[in-house]
């Protein structure tokens, strides 16, 4: 697993953005979906991803949920939050990389089928958080190391032993967020 897309995929855009200010989550999440109700965008706290290849497989393996008739949720936004998170139940997956109060970086992940939709959606999405785009906290930096570690419970010696094969911390975490993400399909 080289922790990288193969190509680029048109239907999946990841965007991020710093600064963000949001003066009431719940509101901000109940508007979004109330004038957006099936908007394929999700939305991450930005410090718990781990990097672009995280998101970038959560929204494959979400599209290959739904196509073969394997999806948890109903709803393929949600769908790319589960596999994510590496949870099945979405009020984990909620707490462990959904947006809060205090989350001042954000990521999000458009999925769509349609090219123009998926421009409408990007235009929607950078007029509605309240913050400045900004994709570098998308990457993986070495302060979200420990944390994306303690979050998907990654031990020490996981992670020491994937960084031998690997030889890079970066890669090498990428690599066990997605191998958890891949074996999200066999827990029950």
């Amino acid at each position: 697993m080289t922790g990288k897309p193969a190509e680029p995929n048109e239907h999946i855009t990841i965007v991020g953005f710093s600064n963000v200010k949001l003066e009431n989550i719940n509101t901000f999440l109940e508007q979004f979906r109330k004038e957006n109700k099936n908007a394929p965008i999700q939305f991450f706290d930005a410090k718990h991803v781990a990097g672009l290849q995280h998101l970038y497989f959560a929204a494959l393996n979400a599209f290959n949920a739904f196509e073969k008739k394997t999806n948890i949720s109903n709803n393929l936004a949600v769908e790319a939050l589960l596999y994510a998170s590496a949870q099945r139940q979405i009020k984990k997956a909620v707490k462990m990389l959904g947006i809060k109060q205090d989350s001042s970086e954000v990521a999000a992940l458009i999925m769509t089928e349609n090219r123009h939709k998926k421009i409408d959606y990007l235009r929607l999405v950078t007029q509605i958080i309240p913050g400045e785009r900004n994709d570098s906290v998308l990457e993986l930096t070495d302060k979200k190391i420990e944390n994306i570690k303690k979050l998907f419970k990654i031990s020490d010696i996981e992670f020491e032993s994937k960084l031998e094969k690997e030889g890079l911390e970066k890669e090498a975490l990428t690599d066990l967020v997605i191998e958890r993400m891949a074996l999200l399909v066999t827990k029950s």
